[in-house]
């Protein structure tokens, strides 16, 4: 620590506390997701946490930076729509599997921004990060070997949905100079209500008729979550390369097995947790050799 610029250990703060407050969403949504269905909670996670963040933007009297420039308009309105897509597949893919198990499975979101970084920067892929990428893939085999019948569903959900989430960083990152983080949560969320809104008045099955304590963890949740945990990592991504970004976003799993086995009692099952190891080993495996790469 003594040895990092001031910049430095900002982007190191707020990374890790925007990586713990992110890990909250696995226990927190999990628990919310047994009372709501994915759609009525997508839809009220999403408008709870544009509400947080307008509410928060008046408060700090940046309201006045809500015009962004004509050139951020449509990655904007991209990152919005991803994220309401994210949502909505995300969430029926936790209500499916357990939740330490989906934070390793979203072990690959950082090796998916990576990589549209490198195809944006027209960079090549090594040799020693190719393998790290079968490993990830191995351990995904790994974990789904023999159960793909109960699991496969909530595995391919997650995959899109981490897609989604990757897709979403990259864009934050390419855009942070000329939209502030805060301005960048707001239109990220309340794009994405808009989006999973009309999905709902399409497709029907909204109940908000649920008992009062999923009500009160939803409630929480999308604050620590898609308000807060985010608004710290674009904060991040001002002060931190995006590659020393994503290497403290590796820990999520960490400490989302601990929440999940406080909080819920949830423990994953061995094959999942061998599987959810290995992932995170390449995971981990590939975003170093990338950083080494960076700094060699």
């Amino acid at each position: 620590m003594s040895n990092l610029s001031p910049s430095a250990r900002k982007g190191l703060f707020f990374s890790l506390l925007g990586t713990f407050l992110v890990s909250t969403n696995f226990v927190t949504a999990k628990y919310a997701l047994s009372g709501f269905n994915p759609l009525t909670f997508s839809l009220v996670w999403c408008s709870v946490a544009t509400f947080y963040t307008m509410t928060i933007i008046y408060l700090t009297k940046q309201h006045h930076t809500l015009i962004v420039p004509q050139s951020s308009l449509f990655p904007l309105l991209l990152m919005g729509l991803l994220t309401g897509v994210g949502m909505l597949v995300g969430w029926q893919g936790l209500a499916i599997l357990d939740p330490t198990f989906v934070a390793f499975l979203k072990r690959f979101e950082p090796v998916l921004v990576i990589l549209l970084s490198l195809f944006y920067l027209k960079e090549r892929l090594f040799v020693g990060e190719i393998v790290s990428i079968i490993l990830i893939a191995f351990g995904g085999v790994w974990s789904a070997f023999g159960r793909w019948e109960v699991i496969g569903e909530g595995v391919i959900l997650i995959m899109f949905a981490s897609l989604a989430t990757a897709l979403q960083l990259f864009i934050a990152k390419t855009n942070i100079q000329n939209v502030s983080p805060l301005i960048l949560v707001f239109y990220r969320m309340s794009i994405a209500t808009c989006a999973i809104a009309l999905w709902t008045i399409f497709s029907g099955g909204v109940n908000f008729n649920i008992e009062s304590r999923y009500w009160g963890v939803t409630l929480l949740g999308a604050f620590l979550g898609p308000c807060l945990s985010f608004l710290c990592t674009f904060n991040s991504y001002r002060y931190w390369e995006l590659s020393r970004s994503t290497i403290v976003l590796m820990l999520q799993p960490l400490f989302a097995l601990v929440l999940a086995v406080v909080f819920l009692q949830q423990f994953p099952t061995s094959q999942e947790l061998m599987g959810g190891i290995i992932i995170l080993i390449g995971s981990v495996s590939f975003v170093w050799q990338y950083f080494l790469q960076k700094t060699s």
